[in-house]
């Protein structure tokens, strides 16, 4: 007999039964007026994870008696898609609605979204989309354009304590075995994530049957969480590391926390995205070509996806460790910024206004006179006649010793 996971023996089954979420569950807020119009719309559920995407997206379909079908874009493809597609039609010739869970859709590329937008477009299907990732970046436009992005928050200590006590009174997990020291240890560990929480207690129950000690539950907590996840501290460390190590150019260190990564499973998108502001913030002028190279690794990792997107990455991390380094750019838009604060509202000089229909006092068009021959103006406000962003080289890079290389090709 299938033995189920405690979590998914306590997913709640009604919208009432959730923990946390207030500001899209209760009177007048969107998801319980949904569920009580029985409407459908597409929806994106960005949230971090363990906070109730995929609960509330079968609660969705279930108050709304529609046909529901869940994929994981992690292990489907396009030929998934078009199947359910093919399903969702007949349910809709049936008179059945058909909503079409995609779990982290942002794994998904620009071609396999593309695949289900023209069902989503004529109701053939509605989709409810959940991802860790923030929606701008992952889902392409005409998507979000037809959906509607609801923010999951992460649940609060208090709202995971309540999680696990509604664990405990199910499971007839008393008091004396679960001290109030070991329940609290459990949430603390579980990061907002109730999944985690409930896993932990699960693994807890399975190595003891005395009390739950703090010790007890330290090591569950340990056998269960895994040493990366995109909210960890482990998760942090190696982008750093790996962002430093380019910027030390370090190409041996640099793949080598590359490769960490993604056999961590982390998403190679937010790597690329990283690359694409270090070709910037780090490279800058040193370099200018290495911005066309990483937004280009960007859009082949979207295009490809893994694994064959790996040779993209370690392409580009390699050029871009190995390549001159120049901080220009990074500390002249700090400048630029901190002098627009200074002074936001100075007027911009009377030659750089727009011309039409302004004229000078001989009436002669702002325009001609601004670009006349050999005529010299200032660009800035009088105030700021004499600031200079790029001290001491006049906006020509002198960061890198390579520079020189750079400019002749």
């Amino acid at each position: 007999m299938d033995i189920i996971p405690l979590a998914e023996k306590m997913r709640p089954n009604t919208i009432t039964e959730v923990v946390g979420q207030d500001h899209l569950i209760g009177p007048g807020k969107i998801i319980s007026e949904l569920i009580n119009r029985k409407s459908l719309v597409n929806l994106i559920l960005w949230g971090p994870p363990g906070s109730g995407k995929t609960t509330l997206a079968r609660i969705i379909a279930a108050e709304t008696s529609a046909k529901f079908i869940e994929l994981s874009a992690v292990n489907s493809g396009k030929s998934d898609v078009l199947k359910v597609v093919e399903e969702a039609k007949q349910n809709r010739r049936l008179g059945q609605k058909t909503v079409l869970f995609i779990d982290e859709i942002h794994r998904f590329n620009k071609a396999q979204q593309d695949a289900f937008l023209p069902y989503v477009e004529d109701g053939t299907l509605y989709l409810i989309g959940a991802t860790t990732e923030n929606p701008s970046f992952e889902i392409i436009n005409p998507l979000l354009s037809r959906s509607r992005v609801l923010v999951l928050k992460q649940l609060t200590f208090e709202q995971i304590l309540k999680v696990i006590d509604k664990a405990a009174k199910a499971e007839d997990i008393s008091v004396k075995r679960l001290p109030k020291k070991s329940r609290n240890l459990i949430a603390e560990l579980s990061g907002g994530d109730a999944r985690t929480a409930l896993g932990t207690l699960e693994l807890s129950l399975a190595l003891t049957d005395k009390v739950i000690t703090a010790d007890v539950v330290a090591t569950a907590a340990q056998k269960k969480l895994p040493s990366y996840d995109k909210r960890g501290d482990n998760h942090y460390n190696l982008i750093s590391a790996f962002i430093k190590s380019m910027r030390g150019s370090n190409p041996n260190a640099a793949l080598y926390y590359l490769a960490r990564m993604l056999q961590a499973g982390e998403d190679p998108k937010f790597i690329a995205r990283r690359m694409v502001i270090f070709a910037s913030e780090d490279v800058g002028l040193a370099a200018t070509a290495a911005l066309n190279l990483a937004v280009a690794t960007f859009n082949a990792v979207d295009i490809i996806g893994m694994p064959e997107c790996r040779y993209n990455l370690f392409h580009c991390a390699t050029v871009l460790a190995k390549t001159g380094k120049s901080r220009t750019i990074a500390n002249a838009m700090s400048a630029a910024l901190q002098t627009a604060r200074t002074y936001p509202e100075l007027p911009v000089p009377q030659q750089l206004r727009n011309s039409t229909p302004l004229t000078t006092d001989n009436a002669e068009p702002v325009e001609k006179y601004y670009w006349r021959a050999g005529f010299k103006t200032t660009f800035l406000p009088k105030e700021l006649e004499n600031i200079n962003f790029f001290p001491g080289n006049d906006g020509q890079d002198k960061d890198s010793t390579r520079d020189a290389e750079h400019r002749s090709g």
